[in-house]
């Protein structure tokens, strides 16, 4: 598949991870894919042609093994498990354009073409393996990748034993791709934080790279893709996971879709499966004729008591907890984003979490708009039209703005809604010194709160999207492109109604 390469400016196509399916998700997996919405939301607001695909993980032995053990068919319980997951993405208002499912037969087509057009390469062979092997991970661990418990080689990740396996298998010849992946990872910005790229250059300098098995004996893993040439074996789960992102915008099927989609692809991911979206999946892309990602974003674990979150390690919190403690979708969405940290872990505990709730929420944004829409009604009966706002106010919003949007642009979500909520605190600050509620015409002083509630909100949108259409519509104004934002731009602000918007809670403990 030969391509011409050009950016298309005007298109964001965002990922995910496709998940496994093996149990429902949990506020690990939301940390991930409520980033990805709200990247995806704010290029929505730019004005951009934006995709945002998610999805699940559904073949290999580990959903083979989890569905035998429930006494069901593995596409049975894949068909509700994607339906548990969609469910959990529509209780967080996660708005993506694709559902992908790696069961799907659009995407089991292109896989088996990719297949074959890397083997025609000569970048396939068969061979013996033997080695030790993580049914979780559903990877080959080598020395020096795994750790010994009870001189015992265990799994890095899941803590558990692993299983040593021979047998004939398909190789990719992920060898002949070393200095390929070095100049790509020194050379060109993809890898972000960069920290990330030199781990990956820094383990290929000391390890090398083998070839890696991409195919699985059926008598052992019989629910996959077949390799398209000799059905006793189907294709690696990573393999086949991992061309999701191709296959999701039209590869093999849709040239002009595709090479529209892919020029400006921006993969979000978790720093555990770092290897697999750098060393593997732009080999690859590079074997299938495809550039590389324009982004590959990464991001640290949240932690609970210092270990990642995950169902093997038994610390998990789950989305209803959360939904249930902060009541709703926004705020749920925007605790966690305020924690978001892409270059260092992020520990998860009750106490932070209500306090960022408490007081920024509730506390001062919640109580801004409460307090201006209580006295636009009381003073003005709903009407605050248009006065020029102070010229030294207006430049100090002007500033948050742009740094919000700087924010933004570099991916740090938490940094963003920081400053939408500096802004709330300016217009708390300003009421407070204004005083409204003693004038007996404070239209200068509203029309100026309820402006700078319309930037922190537009700025909020994002992250509280729920919350943005509440304001925008009871306050009367749109949410407007941040880069084209226009202060006094709204001739009369019609406000119908002051919501309560977060009810603060009691601090767990």
């Amino acid at each position: 598949m030969s391509i011409d390469w050009c950016i298309a400016l005007d298109v964001f196509y965002i990922t995910t991870p496709i998940y496994y399916p093996n149990a429902p998700p949990h506020i690990g997996h939301a940390y991930t894919t409520v980033f990805a919405d709200v990247l995806a939301r704010y290029k929505k607001l730019l004005g951009y042609k934006t995709f945002f695909l998610t999805g699940n993980d559904e073949h290999g032995l580990k959903i083979q093994n989890v569905a035998e053990k429930q006494g069901k068919k593995p596409k049975e319980f894949v068909d509700e498990m994607a339906e548990v997951f969609k469910s959990y993405w529509r209780s967080l208002d996660v708005e993506y354009d694709h559902f992908i499912r790696t069961t799907d037969d659009y995407h089991e087509k292109a896989v088996k073409e990719a297949f074959n057009y890397i083997y025609k390469k000569g970048l396939i062979y068969k061979a013996k393996y033997s080695g030790w092997y993580c049914v979780d991970c559903e990877k080959y661990y080598t020395p020096g990748e795994y750790i010994e418990v009870d001189g015992k080689p265990y799994c890095p990740l899941h803590n558990k034993p692993l299983e040593f396996m021979e047998e004939e298998t398909y190789y990719f010849k992920l060898s002949e791709f070393k200095d390929y992946l070095l100049d790509v990872l020194r050379n060109k910005d993809i890898v972000y934080p960069r920290s990330y790229a030199e781990e990956v250059i820094a383990k290929i300098e000391k390890e090398g790279l083998r070839d890696l098995s991409i195919a699985r004996p059926v008598e052992r893993v019989w629910w996959g893709i077949p390799v398209p040439f000799d059905e006793k074996y189907v294709i690696y789960v990573w393999f086949d996971a991992l061309l999701n992102y191709i296959s999701a915008i039209g590869y093999s099927v849709d040239n002009e879709r595709f090479k529209s989609y892919w020029s400006n692809v921006h993969h979000v991911i978790g720093k555990d499966i770092l290897w697999f979206h750098t060393a593997v999946w732009f080999s690859i892309l590079k074997a299938l004729d495809i550039e590389p990602p324009r982004k590959l974003l990464v991001h640290s674990y949240l932690t609970v008591k210092g270990a990642k979150m995950s169902k093997s390690v038994g610390n998990i919190v789950s989305i209803e907890e959360l939904l249930e403690r902060y009541g709703s979708p926004d705020a749920v969405r925007y605790v966690l984003m305020r924690i978001f940290n892409m270059d260092k872990d992020s520990e998860f505990n009750y106490e932070l979490i209500d306090s960022i709730y408490n007081s920024e929420l509730a506390d001062t944004y919640g109580n801004l708009v409460r307090r201006v829409g209580v006295l636009a009604l009381k003073k003005l009966h709903g009407k605050v039209y248009r006065r020029s706002l102070d010229s030294k106010l207006k430049e100090e919003l002007n500033e948050k703005l742009n740094a919000y949007i700087e924010a933004m642009e570099s991916f740090d979500v938490a940094r963003g809604a920081s400053i939408a909520m500096d802004v709330a605190r300016i217009g708390n600050q300003y009421l407070n010194e204004t005083k409204p509620w003693e004038k007996s015409d404070p239209s200068r002083e509203l029309y100026t709160t309820i402006e700078i509630i319309k930037l922190a909100t537009t700025m909020l949108a994002p992250f509280t999207p729920r919350t943005a259409k509440t304001i925008s519509s009871v306050f009367g104004f749109t949410i407007d492109n941040p880069r084209k934002y226009s202060f006094e731009a709204v001739e009369r602000f019609n406000v119908t109604d002051a919501p309560i918007l977060y009810k603060k809670i009691t601090p767990k403990k």
